[in-house]
């Protein structure tokens, strides 16, 4: 194996997703994922703590995307629509990655450990967007709630763009739920 080459935690992921495609995630290795990525362990180590954020690497883009747009947004726009837009300016970085956010669902979707973990990452996320609303100013627990029901609102439009077959890119399936959860007034 070489030392160093090009996109190491890219084909990590993509070994990692082939391989709990072909075997399940629980039959799979890191020692396996390691040697499909062309890679040894140690250098799977150095990008991740275990074999499970190989599907969860892109926590930290996610939260700085939702950060500054939350951020970005006007001051005097109610803090449901400032959610809605922070989670419409996650979409660029799925559109063009849907078959491999399916294959990702389906893996995850097999397996209750990694539902889990998914969980726990869309509530850190959660507690991200409470932290840049109430930066913005608005009281804690309105800020809260906003951002509950904003990840609730990405969850079911997630699931919706990764198992429908909508033409629509995600950030339209987000505002169409988005819209959806405000139409029952």
């Amino acid at each position: 194996m070489s030392r160093w080459e090009p996109n190491a935690r890219d084909r990590l992921q993509e070994a990692a997703l082939q391989l709990y495609l072909e075997r399940g995630f629980d039959q799979t290795t890191v020692a396996e994922i390691a040697e499909r990525a062309g890679l040894t362990e140690r250098t799977y180590f150095r990008y991740f703590a275990d074999k499970r954020e190989a599907l969860f690497g892109g926590q930290a883009i996610l939260t700085e995307i939702l950060r500054t747009a939350v951020a970005d947004a006007p001051a005097d726009i109610p803090a449901l629509d400032v959610i809605a837009a922070a989670l419409a300016a996650l979409a660029p970085v799925f559109d063009g990655r849907r078959d491999h956010a399916r294959r990702r669902q389906s893996v995850i979707d097999a397996n209750p450990a990694l539902q889990e973990r998914e969980l726990i990452k869309l509530a850190t996320l959660s507690t991200e967007l409470t932290e840049a609303l109430a930066h913005k100013g608005i009281a804690e627990t309105s800020a809260r709630l906003a951002a509950e029901t904003g990840m609730a609102v990405f969850k079911v439009a997630f699931g919706r763009w990764v198992h429908d077959n909508h033409d629509g890119g995600l950030a339209s399936i987000v505002t169409a739920t988005m819209d959806e959860l405000k139409a029952f007034e």
